[in-house]
């Protein structure tokens, strides 16, 4: 399994960004634009917390197993490869949605934000951009709390050769 790059995740952010812009922009001139609700932020912060408590309770797992202390558990395999799947397709989502709620958030502060409705959208889209943040740095976490030891890399290997 590959490790997330950040580079990836910003890309993704960025061009989600600029296209839900470009729309928001294109809704905006037929009509209404379509809210932004108060549950993206808050569900993206859930999925945040349950990344960041996996990760911890599967570090302090990893570390008593190590110690090799009486009556620790260890980590199973396949719950770790599930944890990690987890947090990188939530980590994937999380910059595509936080991109998306990014754009149309840009968009309405440059609008209006004499509008009381449209002014709290756009509180609601830069925190659903936090949470969207919160949500892979905690995955980037769990990632690093379950990655294995490095054998010998197999470049250097070849180069000393």
């Amino acid at each position: 399994m590959k490790q997330l790059r950040p580079a990836v995740l910003a890309g993704i952010f960025v061009i989600a960004g600029v296209l839900s812009w470009a729309g928001a922009r294109l809704w905006n001139a037929y009509g209404t634009l379509p809210g932004v609700p108060l549950a993206a932020p808050v569900v993206l912060a859930v999925i945040a917390v349950v990344l960041f408590a996996t990760a911890l309770s599967l570090r302090g797992r990893l570390k008593a197993q190590r110690e090799r202390r009486p009556g620790a558990k260890g980590v199973e395999p396949l719950m770790a490869a599930r944890a990690v799947v987890f947090g990188q397709a939530s980590a994937l989502v999380a910059a595509l949605v936080s991109g998306m709620y990014g754009g149309v958030g840009v968009f309405l502060l440059t609008d209006s934000l004499d509008v009381p409705a449209r002014r709290d959208q756009t509180w609601y889209a830069g925190g659903s951009v936090l949470a969207g943040a919160a949500v892979i740095a905690a995955a980037l976490f769990l990632e690093h709390v379950l990655k294995l030891p490095d054998d010998e890399d197999p470049h250097k290997a070849h180069a000393a050769a």
